[in-house]
């Protein structure tokens, strides 16, 4: 019974949904390395993180896979900024990042 369940409920982030990202924000469905699609990757997991411990905030292992992630992303965006500012800006601002 329980591997039924767990077959039948749906990822959160699959397939679909990441070549639908890589399209909307990197060169093409494939794009998987630019940093622009990374980044837009990590902020839709990071906005997903970030709901579930709204509901779960005693989830610590969590917590600290979220707090990686926004310095990985925060990484690629200072990497970004350092080597082309105008594609810096224009993720910022496609994404609504704070920055």
């Amino acid at each position: 019974m329980c591997r039924q369940l767990l077959i039948i409920k749906k990822m959160y982030l699959d397939k679909a949904k990441k070549a639908e990202i890589f399209e909307k924000y990197g060169a093409s469905s494939t794009d998987t390395g630019s940093a622009e699609s990374q980044i837009a990757l990590f902020s839709y997991r990071i906005a997903h993180l970030t709901e579930h411990l709204k509901k779960n905030h005693k989830d610590k292992r969590t917590a600290r896979s979220l707090t990686m992630m926004v310095g990985k992303r925060r990484a690629l965006l200072n990497y970004l900024k350092d080597r082309d500012i105008t594609r810096y800006r224009a993720i910022v601002k496609n994404l609504g990042l704070r920055r």
